[in-house]
């Protein structure tokens, strides 16, 4: 009998990363997948990407929580409501395994769910440091997790200090990685017809999202991106932001940027094109774990705004700077013409793993045997 593993996904973002995760557990012989879509996917301002996970043919069930106003408390409403609505769900569902990512609400309620009904819990890229409510949250779903898939040995290290057993901490690297290294990508030419852009001339890739400790601050975080990018005119491509706490205020600084010809915004990109729009960028701005994770791999240059990313490993592709338009530009334009730094970017390496992940994490699931040890959870030191 196949052993039936369950995968919580509430972004765009978490089930782009996943891909290679997704699919290598879809095409194990010893496994059988289920998702559960939730969250911004049902949410027609963010793109209403259920429709996306569809078209891929997985076997999903839907559960009706989203995100119903801007604000923190919508945040704990959401959690609290999806808590209830999966705890149901997993009856029918029945998994012999719940797998997380990262550090969203939907993830710590999963982790919450997993844990009070004996289902044990296996969490990706646990041990990164990050910042503001990520951080405690992604730490609290390692301490309910069982089994433990850190994308680097320091993470990893993190893991073990937190008094996890280190019998049940395997470093496959970052799951983002293992499209871009293994699969084909876009054709610069195709892309350039679709998003309508001139490969000859720089191209700027703008991510930015709300962070949950600066909500008040957030359409001011925005427009000072914004007047950067417009006053140094080029070609962008702006992505909305997500639907955390103060995400619908900055997407209504953006609309207002949207008459500018060389701006194009989109509520959502599919990964695939997501990952060959990095390909080509010339700079990515914002503060997407991509910029750090990914964008290595790409050799392109990062411009990294404000604390979200603050503490997580990097490489030299990236430019840290506050949410200040005057070193905001100051810093695309080192991207593009400093050629030092873009000699550093061009040879530097991302700390994130081989690009195998999915095929690893796969072959653990498969094979990690579940008893009482793994269950009941101990502090190992």
């Amino acid at each position: 009998m196949k052993r039936k593993i369950l995968y919580i996904t509430g972004t765009r973002a978490d089930y782009g990363l996943m891909q290679s995760v997704l699919k290598a557990i879809e095409e194990h012989p010893k496994l059988e997948l289920t998702i559960v879509v939730t969250g911004m996917h049902l949410m027609p301002e963010f793109g209403l990407t259920i429709i996306e996970i569809k078209k891929d043919g997985f076997k999903i069930h839907a559960i009706d929580a989203t995100y119903e106003n801007d604000n923190k408390e919508s945040m704990v409403s959401f959690v609290g409501k999806f808590i209830q609505l999966l705890t149901k769900e997993i009856k029918e569902i029945k998994p012999d395994i719940i797998l997380l990512l990262g550090d969203r609400g939907e993830m710590l309620a999963g982790a919450i769910v997993g844990t009070y009904l004996t289902i044990p819990v296996a969490h990706i890229h646990g041990g990164d440091i990050t910042s503001t409510v990520d951080e405690p949250i992604r730490h609290a779903i390692t301490k309910l997790a069982h089994i433990h898939f850190p994308a680097t040995e320091k993470s990893a290290e993190r893991i073990i200090r937190m008094g996890e057993d280190p019998a049940k901490v395997f470093v496959v690297g970052a799951p983002g990685l293992d499209t871009l290294l293994n699969e084909k990508l876009i054709a610069p030419e195709e892309l350039s017809k679709k998003y309508n852009l001139d490969l000859s001339k720089p191209i700027l890739l703008v991510v930015q999202h709300p962070v949950t400790t600066e909500v008040d601050d957030a359409p001011e975080q925005i427009r000072e991106t914004s007047e950067a990018v417009l006053e140094l005119k080029p070609q962008t491509v702006l992505v909305y932001p997500n639907a955390d706490a103060g995400g619908r205020e900055m997407i209504e600084v953006i609309k207002k940027y949207e008459e500018y010809p060389f701006i194009n915004s989109f509520k959502s990109i599919p990964h695939r094109e997501y990952l060959s729009l990095m390909g080509i960028a010339s700079v990515m701005i914002g503060n997407s774990s991509s910029g750090i994770i990914e964008a290595p791999s790409f050799g392109l240059p990062v411009v990294n705004i404000g604390s979200r990313q603050e503490g997580r490993e990097r490489a030299e592709n990236v430019i840290d700077v506050d949410y200040n338009k005057e070193q905001i530009k100051a810093a695309i334009k080192k991207a593009l013409y400093d050629e030092d730094f873009q000699e550093k970017v061009k040879i530097c390496k991302s700390p994130y793993g081989d690009g195998k992940a999915g095929i690893k994490i796969a072959d653990v699931l498969s094979k990690i045997k579940i008893d009482k040890k793994l269950l009941q959870k101990k502090l190992a030191y």
